[in-house]
């Protein structure tokens, strides 16, 4: 595993330890003290995993305070574009956004820290997505962004979307209405 900062501050993509043999293939997925090495002290309080036909978009969400979570999100199976957004309103980096492929084939992972919101498109059929968090989920800190109000060009149209995800804010009235 190795840890690589991306250039929004705090977001690092991080390539996870693999072996494949002619039984298929092997990897890590967390490793606390690699983490640790680079600076980033994560304690996996949650997981989920999400499976996604071809060109779903999911996102964008996060967690308001005080329950704010950072975020390891890798592919194992599939490939999605994961999509992050600082919606940190005093960053350096505040808008703006980047966009790194995750598949099984690549076995690359995305930290994302506190302070942004993430979503990511489907680029295959059943392509899973897992999620590990540092804290709890709590419905009261639940938000969104709408997924097309901040400038990104997601490579197609999405095939679906959830309603709730359709009807998020834009970052403009995010920003405007304090939720950030």
């Amino acid at each position: 595993m190795s840890v690589h900062p991306l250039e929004l501050s705090g977001a690092y993509e991080i390539q996870l330890f693999r072996h494949s043999d002619e039984r298929g293939t092997f990897f890590k997925p967390f490793q606390e003290n690699v983490l640790k090495e680079a600076g980033l002290f994560f304690e996996v309080k949650e997981s989920i995993l999400s499976i996604s036909a071809k060109n779903v978009i999911r996102g964008m969400h996060f967690q308001s305070e005080p329950n704010a979570q950072c975020k390891l999100v890798y592919c194992p199976q599939g490939a999605i574009l994961d999509v992050i957004l600082d919606i940190r309103p005093s960053s350096n980096s505040f808008g703006k956004f980047l966009a790194v492929e995750l598949s099984a084939a690549n076995g690359k992972s995305l930290y994302i820290p506190e302070g942004f919101a993430h979503g990511f498109m489907a680029l295959e059929d059943n392509s899973i997505t897992s999620y590990l968090m540092n804290k709890s989920y709590f419905p009261e800190s639940d938000k969104g962004i709408l997924w097309n109000s901040f400038g990104f060009e997601w490579p197609s149209e999405p095939s679906m979307m959830s309603p709730r995800d359709q009807s998020f804010p834009t970052l403009a009235d995010a920003l405007a209405s304090g939720i950030l």
